[in-house]
This record gives C-alpha cells, structure tokens and sequence, in this order.
C-alpha cells in the first residue's frame, strides 16, 4: 500500500474560475464515503463498500467524446466518428459555463498521477461536484505521499461536473453530456454525466497522445503480470475476453489490469493505482481476487441491493454494466512499484463465436501488427437486439475509442517493440469451439490458463514445422501438443467434425477481417498487410 497521509490544508479555486467554492481538498476515503451516505448520494453494502448509482449514463458516451482541434492537434489526431472535433472557443465558452455552475458549492479536489514510472509521471488535479467521484480518482489514479503533495503542481486539470447540462445548439455538443481533452490547456471537460469511466478514460486517452508524440512510448489497453522471473507479460483484449481473469494469476505478480506504457527502457509500466473491474455475475469462486477487493474503500456502481445488505451480482436491472472500482492494494499479490521489466510474452485475446480461430496460435511481427489494428473479437446471438447468429466486432488497437493516433502509428510501435525485445505474441481463442454459437461450446477456462501457462513455461516448443501447423486459411502458427490440453482441441477444424461448414464459416470471418481492414490499408506498410488471411471466398 503506497504510504498515504491525509492533508489538511485547503486550497483557492480562484484561478480555475470557480469562486466562493467550499473546497474539501485531499480528503482521505473514509470521509468521502461517509460524506456520500451523509448526502444520500450512496449506501454502505454489507461488505463495507459504498455503493452509488450513476444516473441516467451507466457506461461510457463515445459519440459524445471530443477534442480540440488546435496548434497541436490538427495534423496529429486521426480525425471522425471516435475522435471528433470540437472548436476552441466553443471549449471556453463552454468551460466557463460549467465552473460558474461549480461556483458558490462544496467543491471536492484530489491532487493524484498517473504513470507508475517516476519518468513519465503526469500529475493531475481533479476537481468533482460529487464526493464519491473524488473517492473513485483516489482509487484510480497513483496516491502521492504527504511529501510529494509538498511541492505538487497540476499538469493536468479534470473538471467533473455531473449535474450541469449543456444545451447542444448554444454549446457545439451533441446532446447534454460531454467529455472534451483540451491538449493546449491540458484540460479534461467532463459534464452532464455521473459515470465515472469518463474521468479516467479521459486521462487514459490524453496520454495515449502524450506519450508516443512526446515520449517515444507507447501506450498499451491491456492488462500485464510479471513472474518470479522478472518476465512480463501483457494481456490485450476487448470485453469479455479474459484480460482480467487471465491476467489475475496467484503464480505471478499483478502490474495492473487496465493501461500501460511501454518504455525504450524495455519496461512495462502502469498508468493507473487502481482497478474497475466489472461485477456483473462476480463470484468468489470464479474472481476471488476481485470479490475479496470489495470491501471498505471499493466504490460498486449501478448494482442492485439486497434487503440483508448484500449484493445481487447476478441483478442486471440497472445496466448489464455494474462496475467496482477499488485501490490496487485490495488485492495481495501485486508488483510494487507497478513496474515490470523484461516483456517476453503478449497475449491477443479474442471471444470468436464463429468458433474457427485456433485456441492457441503464434504470430509473426507482421500478423501482430494486423491483428493488433484488428483488435477482433465477436458478439453472440442475444447480446443485443437483432443479433440472431455471432458477429464479427472490431476494435483497433483493442481500444479505438480511447485512441487518439491513427491505429497503424501505435502498431508500428508495437512492431518495432516486439522485434527488438524479442517478444512472442500469441493470439488466443476464449471463444467457441466444436461450432459456431449454438453449436459449440465455450473454451473451458482450464484449458486456456493451460495454455497460458504452458507459454510462459516455455513448453510449446520452437516455431517450426515439427511443433506447429501453419492454419489454412488465417496461416497462424497453431501447435501440435500443448501440456493439460487435449490434441484435438487444438485443432478448431477437428473439433467441428464437418470440414465443409469449417472451412465456410471460417473463409466468412476472413472475408470480415479483410473488409475491417480496407480503412487502415492506405496507412500500413505491405508488410502489415500482408499479417492478414491472404486467402478468402469470393
């Protein structure tokens, strides 16, 4: 646990244009949690976690996302439907609209940074109308001693005002609601919504600029745990692909299960002191690191409660959404700092409900580069409406709407990252096999952490003929034999028993994979285009 000390001491938000404000700085989370319930804004669960409710957002808003576009963003933003434009002075209009709203109330404010390593280090000032957002940025973001807070100064200023709304025709929004990145005035705008997602995915998406534009490193939505070794090894992957659960292993070290950069320095490092982790149908048999974390000082969003106290985990009636936030030190067996060092290993995790993507596959730097801009992974019959059989989901760079850079820049890094540090990346099924969706079951979650396991072991042998089988349609490297795992799941086509329906279903996804692709082409080298499935069905 970082050595934390509560400060007394207040500040003036005179020169943020907030005036006459009750400012309570620094407060520790127990008074933030007992200030929430005081105010009705929250309730003490049974477990001793506070527990709020967002409001009318229970997720993130990304068509209501913007940037300025100024001096320095202009000609560096890969501009349209994820990162939208927003005018200068439609910004300042607009922020001096929402600090006279902060004006005159109780105003929170937690000085805090992100970048687990000391240089890279982004100091932050957060300012909230809500206690339990404050609480929520003392989980999330690093925690600076009562030294350090000193000779603190912000770099980057969030304001967090849930409860103003914009009007859209006076405002240059889309609607009431908006998260606006300020690169020239290093300022995060956040209003009209109570999810507190957007606070660090705000942060998280700054420095996804910062740090390849300024500081040659790139930024990484991925999970990473290292092993007794000093190995590490890095986890990306979409929703629902087990970059959490994956991650969590009691054989190795968590660094951090959310954002990372990767330094020059060969180094792995954490931009967050904290987790959100989702809670829908959270169980201690299944999470038990993430169930034991939800105690005092861990913020539940949107659950449903039970009369005794406890919490229905499984009770979607608010949002299929429910998240938990809680500091990295709730779980015991964590990296400190959250620093890694030695990348030997990378994981692409992805569900594939057409169940034709091997469980376990080695890539070539030019197939990382394309599967990382790919970023696939599938939706499956009943997730939402009108979805009667699985379909395909892309996502670049496994998290496009936090990424300001257009996808083939930070795949060029990755490239570059893998080859001179000697990196094995793997692509890994989580998905379906013996079918498609319907037919097909779920990869047993033993077999996947055998794989796993057997990877970072070193036990799948060398990339060559007599250890592996170069698939026919996506030209992976799948192995022969893995230890734990049955022979014949290693083969998606074997474990079909129908070549035809196989090889038909496989060639449609490929056929998917290449039309995702048709708007990174004109960016990439022919190298990376090359890393996709080269054969497809006319």
């Amino acid at each position: 646990m970082e050595n934390y000390d509560q400060v007394t001491q207040t500040i003036s938000l005179e020169k943020y244009g907030i005036k006459n404000a009750r400012v309570k700085y620094q407060l520790s989370p127990e008074e933030l949690h007992d200030i929430t319930i005081e105010k009705g804004l929250g309730v003490e669960v049974s477990s001793g976690a506070l527990a709020v409710n967002t409001g009318e957002f229970t997720g993130r808003s990304p068509k209501d996302r913007f940037i300025v576009k100024d001096d320095i963003t202009k000609d560096r933003i890969w501009w349209g439907n994820i990162n939208i434009p927003y005018e200068a002075d439609d910004f300042d209009k607009l922020y001096n609209k929402v600090v006279s709203y902060l004006s005159e109330k109780e105003i929170f404010v937690r000085d805090c940074y992100a970048c687990a390593d000391e240089n890279y280090k982004l100091n932050i000032r957060v300012i909230n109308e809500y206690p339990w957002s404050n609480q929520f940025a003392y989980n999330m973001f690093l925690r600076p001693t009562n030294d350090e807070l000193k000779n603190f100064t912000p770099e980057w200023t969030v304001v967090n005002a849930p409860g103003f709304m914009a009007v859209p025709d006076e405002d240059g929004t889309r609607q009431h609601n908006f998260a606006i990145l300020n690169f020239t005035k290093k300022i995060a705008l956040i209003g009209g919504t109570g999810y507190t997602g957007e606070i660090k995915k705000g942060i998280f998406s700054a420095l996804n600029f910062i740090l390849p534009v300024f500081k040659n490193t790139l930024p990484m939505h991925c999970s990473a745990n290292v092993g007794k070794d000093g190995d590490t090894a890095i986890f990306f992957g979409l929703s629902g692909t087990g970059k959490t659960t994956l991650s969590t292993d009691p054989n190795r070290s968590l660094i951090g299960d959310d954002e990372h950069g990767w330094t020059n320095e060969n180094t792995v490092f954490n931009f967050e002191g904290g987790c959100y982790a989702k809670a829908i149908n959270l169980s201690r048999d299944n999470e038990p690191e993430i169930y034991d974390a939800i105690k005092k000082g861990a913020i539940l969003e949107n659950v449903i409660i039970k009369a005794n106290g406890d919490v229905d985990f499984e009770d979607t009636s608010i949002t299929q959404n429910t998240r938990v936030s809680y500091p990295i030190h709730h779980i015991e067996n964590i990296q400190i700092p959250s620093i890694g060092k030695n990348p030997k290993n990378i994981f692409f995790l992805t569900a594939d409900a057409f169940g034709v993507i091997p469980p376990i596959s080695k890539l070539t730097p030019s197939q990382a580069a394309y599967h990382f801009i790919s970023g696939y992974t599938a939706k499956v019959a009943g997730t939402e409406a009108g979805v009667k059989e699985p379909q395909p989901s892309f996502s670049a760079c496994f998290g496009a709407p936090f990424m300001p850079l257009h996808p083939s820049k930070y795949a060029e890094m990755l490239s570059k990252k893998m080859i001179d540090a000697g990196v094995n990346v793997w692509l890994v099924n989580t998905g379906w096999t013996g079918g498609p969706y319907g037919i097909g079951t779920r990869m047993k979650l033993k077999y996947t952490r055998a794989m796993i396991n057997a990877v970072l072991n070193g036990d799948l042998g060398l990339y060559n003929y007599d250890d592996y089988h170069i698939h026919s349609v996506f030209g992976v490297a799948q192995p022969r034999t893995c230890p734990g795992v049955p022979t014949s799941v290693l083969s998606p086509r074997a474990t079909w028993n129908d070549d035809e329906g196989y090889y038909k279903t496989a060639f449609k996804l490929t056929n998917a994979f290449r039309e995702n692709f048709k708007k990174f082409e004109a960016h990439c080298s022919e190298e990376i285009r090359r890393g996709g499935p080269q054969r497809y069905a006319f």
